[in-house]
């Protein structure tokens, strides 16, 4: 087999200078022309601990590269335009999440893109023996916080049901549950999250460097993604456990805090000990097959330049797209219906929204009943200005707040003789009041609860210059703990009388 048909062949070592020059080069654009993005992936480093280790990520893939050098140097560099493929895809990735205003998927189209650029200059045999270095570069973006409600939901439920097994009385209400010597909640800090992430990240570097099997990498790095959510669990006992031992004197400030770095830390080198008997780090890497190579060379500049020119439309597209003015919006109104009159404010509680181009807040009563009406009105979809963004909620999961969400989850209910999704949540403040609340989202004049579904439509209509507005709508009325039902029928007659004129909110609107 000839030199030039054999990836692995030996290359000189001059011959590596000039690709590795022009790829970093290449690789330094792209993070130029994309910086909006790789900035906001810092931004999330810096002022969440959470994610803090991003920062070491790149320093860690660059010296896993450092580390194979002699393997790498036996690799012929040798361009392969099949790379354009998956830039040109995840390009058209990013395009779509910028206009959803996605971050989390901009970041992992640029990741993508990075050593989707790797492949094009310096060919698959490259990025086949450089695999883990480079797919290391995904724990740099800052992903996990759709994680938090169902870690928290595992922390609570494990909780609770140790501290019955113990004999220990508890009441409990969604996040938040009392025993006798005290009140506790499981807020965003007790998810786990952190040592989540934590333990992925450091897992997995540690599987790569320490053992040679395929299997026994797998293995730990499923132990540690099992390990810290119960250890997170054993932790919040633990913590409500020294609480309610103590009288709530520890565990219920700052040592709460401690407690849990230092069990945590605990179970992470005990886990990496035990790791530690199946090490194979003295053994030299299995024999891998050889990856095929392209067809042909490619002249190296011709084909860096079609990378930028692949990578650089997107963005374009999308400034162009950041530029076009906003359509007219005059103020929404809503005529009453079905017998339900304007009222004034019942309850203090309010939603939180943010970045609204137009939102409509008013009371409502018939018979009896109130109802609370709230619309957000998105007249497109910008950074900071989303129908589905994070920072929209019910209410803040912080136990501090006057008013506490003590159950949300998706229901089937019925509205106008249809059975409908909506997001239902149970709301409590401290002075006693209960309200039951629905939630749902308005596109292209269909109701949906998927904030997935939602996004992709809303990205899809954005590209394809279409409108790409929606409201969330928001109806809330007082409810008894011993007939749920009572409310949720007024909310479902409420909607059926008002829904007709809800949607004409949309057609107000100058379409683009």
């Amino acid at each position: 087999m000839s030199e030039l048909s054999n990836p692995l062949a030996a290359a000189p070592r001059h011959a590596w200078l000039l690709p590795a020059g022009v790829t970093l080069g290449v690789l330094l654009i792209l993070g130029t022309v994309f910086w909006p993005t790789l900035y906001s992936m810092i931004e999330i480093w810096e002022r969440s601990e959470t994610f803090t280790h991003g920062y070491l990520i790149f320093p860690i893939s660059a010296w896993l590269l450092w580390r194979q050098r002699a393997e790498l140097a036996q690799v012929q560099p040798r361009p392969d335009l099949r790379g354009l493929v998956l830039l040109a895809a995840a390009g058209a990735g990013w395009l779509l999440a910028d206009a959803g205003s996605v971050n989390v998927v901009a970041q992992y189209a640029f990741i993508g893109m990075l050593i989707a650029a790797v492949w094009t200059l310096l060919g698959w045999a490259f990025v086949w023996a450089a695999f883990f270095p480079l797919m290391f570069l995904l724990f740099a973006v800052p992903v996990g916080e759709f994680l938090i409600q169902p870690l928290m939901g595992v922390t609570a439920d494990f909780t609770v049901a140790m501290l019955q097994f113990t004999g220990i009385p508890v009441y409990r209400e969604g996040m938040f549950f009392s025993v006798p010597s005290g009140d506790w909640s499981v807020v965003e800090a007790c998810s786990g999250l952190r040592y989540l992430i934590a333990s992925v990240t450091l897992g997995s570097l540690y599987a790569y460097l320490t053992y040679r099997s395929w299997k026994r990498r797998f293995i730990f790095a499923v132990l540690a993604i099992l390990v810290p959510i119960l250890a997170n669990s054993v932790r919040a006992y633990m913590i409500v456990m020294i609480g309610h031992l103590s009288g709530m004197k520890y565990a219920v400030g700052a040592d709460h805090l401690i407690y849990g770095w230092v069990f945590f830390g605990f179970v992470m080198l005990l886990l990496f000990w035990i790791g530690s008997f199946w090490r194979e780090d003295d053994q030299p890497e299995p024999e891998r097959a050889t990856a095929p190579a392209g067809k042909s060379c490619r002249p190296l500049f011709p084909v860096a330049v079609a990378a930028l020119l692949v990578a650089g439309l997107w963005p374009a597209y999308a400034g162009w797209l950041a530029a076009r003015p906003l359509p007219a919006m005059p103020e929404l109104q809503i005529e009453a219906q079905g017998g339900w009159q304007p009222r004034d404010a019942f309850t203090t509680w309010t939603p939180h929204w943010v970045g609204v181009d137009r939102q409509l807040r008013q009371a409502y009563a018939q018979a009896g009943n109130s109802v609370l009406l709230e619309l957000n009105y998105y007249v497109t979809q910008r950074q900071d200005a989303e129908l589905i963004n994070s920072q929209n909620y019910m209410v803040s999961q912080s136990m501090y707040e006057d008013w506490l969400n003590v159950g949300e989850q998706r229901e089937t209910v019925e509205i106008a003789g249809q059975a409908r999704q909506v997001r239902q949540a149970k709301l409590k403040s401290r002075d006693g009041q209960r309200l039951l609340v629905w939630q749902w989202n308005l596109i292209n004049q269909q109701p949906t609860v998927s904030d997935q579904k939602a996004k992709l439509i809303l990205a899809l209509d954005r590209v394809r210059l279409k409108r790409d507005d929606g409201l969330s709508v928001l109806i809330a009325t007082p409810y008894d703990e011993t007939d749920l039902q009572a409310a949720a029928t007024i909310l479902s007659r409420f909607a059926a009388d008002m829904e007709p004129a809800i949607g004409r909110t949309l057609d107000q609107v100058d379409g683009q």
